[in-house]
């Protein structure tokens, strides 16, 4: 694992040398954690990855906001997401090379609640926050909150069906009956 000096971290974390994380001293990372080669995680707030979740290949998690990544998440290859930006509608110049006093930049927060799965190259928006055992699809494009229990997919994501949750959780129960509970980090 390279070497951080994070807020505070659990066990059994796994970070793959080819992921980088700027600003680790804001970033707590629960227990039974990986993060794949090629994740970029760029922190200036504090924010959380909860515990028993996956970050894959190819993912940032980028714009200086808070995110919080509750229990049992998935966030699949490709995934965006973006906790703050410019504002390209001509309020100010654009980029992080021009002095922030020229600059006109948004920053807010994503939260993904507990069982919320992102598929391949999604991509989420400052200021979501995607409700418990929420899935969305591959491709998709996340502007507002979206609803615990459902699955959305598309451009901008629509719900297009009811996720079941009696079945997860009880696999969840299951684990931690055999395994204990690990620290929970946020609600």
């Amino acid at each position: 694992m390279p070497d951080y000096s994070f807020k505070s971290i659990g066990e059994n974390v796994r970070i793959f040398p080819g992921a980088k994380i700027v600003g680790a001293e804001y970033l707590e990372i629960g227990s039974n954690v990986i993060i794949d080669d090629f994740v970029f995680i760029q922190v200036t707030e504090p924010s959380y990855i909860g515990n028993y979740v996956h970050i894959a290949s190819f993912t940032s998690i980028t714009g200086g906001g808070e995110f919080k990544i509750n229990d049992f998440c998935g966030l699949a290859s490709g995934t965006r997401v973006i906790t703050g930006s410019d504002d390209f509608l001509g309020s100010g110049l654009t980029n992080p090379t021009v002095p922030q006093e020229f600059r006109s930049v948004t920053r807010s927060h994503v939260t993904l609640h507990k069982h919320s799965i992102i598929g391949a190259n999604a991509v989420i928006f400052p200021g979501v926050t995607i409700g418990e055992g929420c899935a969305v699809g591959a491709g998709s494009i996340v502007t507002k909150n979206l609803d615990a229990w459902s699955v959305y997919a598309g451009t901008p994501a629509r719900r297009v069906k009811e996720r079941p949750s009696r079945d997860i959780r009880k696999k969840e129960e299951q684990l931690f009956n055999k395994m204990g509970h690990p620290k929970k980090l946020f609600s």
